[in-house]
């Protein structure tokens, strides 16, 4: 299968080309579908080379459009005009591969939207391409997405998402006018996702009840199921607390496909050099070391502990609080009694072979480095964050 992008360098493009070339070089085996060629038009491409994709392709995504000209008229020209070159160029050929067009949810025209030049050049297009689809038989595919986020969209020219975690991240000041502003955001994983679906034929149809799409299985329209509506005060909130995760440690929650997790994603790859790397707090003494990773709103935090050679840690017991110790390099023993009896378990572990052991509530335990020679590294994990003013840790020797 031939591929065609328009708008390849764009946001939406740049995301989709990098995802079909994952298929195409074996790298993503999970489609039905195989690429041969993919081919990349932008603004800049030889527009001779438009006529030889059109005549090749045998899928086209038709992502090119003007976002913020210096000039309203450039909207119809620049989303309208390509669009009708591009027609005109598989009608040449008499290509009727599929047809997919980015059009946006302005396009309706409605509200706010109603005197939106960009919306009335997209409308435009979406007629375009439902006469083309008349004319030819070719399949036609219209989506009106909403605001796109995620990598590699451009501050101060995508959308107020991509300048906000552009400008938290690289400690610049944000202006918001109104939190209570809700967004309605595509993210960009969802969306390459659909784009894939259509390669299948799979590609979800709807229809509009104002600015609403409601899932219709032979709708006019096409649309990505899974969008995420939030204020921008929300979005800002979310960005403070990712600024701020150095410092606490503490990992908001991020649970599978939220919008916290996608915009994670998307504000780490904003970070600055200098702010990729990080120091942790090192807790030393003369028996090594102990250090807090990472913490968690609601299943704990984990800490790395290294022991000099020779050195026992631990020593201590916790009514409900329970723990991990994983060993990750040197040789140890790790020892547990049951409170008010002598009854002892031990466990011999070793970095050449990783084994997670539990500490029992209600066990003190300790750990030993065996080793005369090298440092033994254990990752811990507890099940609840460190609480000074309620720590559940009580000092009694194992043996």
């Amino acid at each position: 299968m031939n591929i065609l992008v328009t708008g390849a360098k764009g946001f939406a493009g740049r995301n989709l080309v990098e995802n079909l070339k994952n298929i195409r070089d074996g790298k993503n085996r999970t489609r039905g579908f195989q690429i041969d060629e993919i081919f990349e038009f932008d603004i800049d491409t030889d527009k001779a080379l438009l006529d030889d994709y059109c005549a090749k392709a045998d899928f086209v995504f038709n992502l090119a459009g003007v976002n913020r000209p210096k000039e309203n008229s450039e909207f119809m020209s620049g989303n309208f005009g390509f669009a009708s070159e591009l027609l005109d160029a598989l009608k040449k050929h008499n290509n009727t591969c599929p047809v997919m067009i980015s059009s946006s949810i302005q396009a309706t025209l409605i509200g706010r939207y109603g005197e939106s030049d960009y919306g009335k050049s997209k409308l435009a297009g979406e007629n375009l391409f439902f006469d083309y689809s008349k004319e030819t038989g070719a399949k036609v595919l219209v989506y009106r997405f909403p605001n796109l986020f995620g990598k590699w969209s451009r501050p101060n020219y995508n959308s107020a998402v991509a300048t906000f975690c552009n400008n938290i991240a690289n400690d610049l000041p944000i202006q918001v006018n109104d939190r209570s502003t809700q967004l309605e955001l595509l993210y960009i994983d969802d969306l390459v996702d659909e784009m894939f679906d259509a390669l299948e034929n799979k590609e979800h149809h709807c229809e509009y009840d104002g600015l609403e799409p409601v899932a219709k299985d032979n709708g006019k329209y096409c649309y990505v199921p899974m969008t995420h509506k939030v204020t921008l005060g929300e979005i800002v909130d979310l960005l403070e607390s990712f600024k701020a995760q150095p410092s606490t440690l503490v990992m908001p929650e991020i649970p599978n496909n939220s919008f916290a997790k996608k915009l994670y994603s998307m504000y780490l790859s904003y970070l600055p050099k200098e702010k990729t790397i990080f120091d942790l707090k090192m807790n030393c003494d003369d028996r090594g070391s102990f250090t807090e990773l990472l913490k968690t709103a609601n299943c704990g935090q984990f800490s790395v502990n290294i022991s000099k050679p020779g050195i026992t840690k631990g020593q201590h017991w916790h009514n409900s609080k329970w723990e991990f110790f994983i060993v990750v390099a040197g040789h140890g023993l790790i020892q547990e009694r049951k409170i008010g009896t002598d009854e002892v378990i031990e466990f011999e572990v070793s970095g050449d072979r990783i084994q997670a052991i539990h500490m029992l509530p209600g066990y003190t335990h300790n750990i030993i480095n065996l080793s005369d020679t090298e440092n033994l590294v254990t990752l811990m994990w507890a099940n609840e964050q460190f609480d000074p003013q309620h720590p559940d840790t009580f000092f009694e020797v194992v043996k």
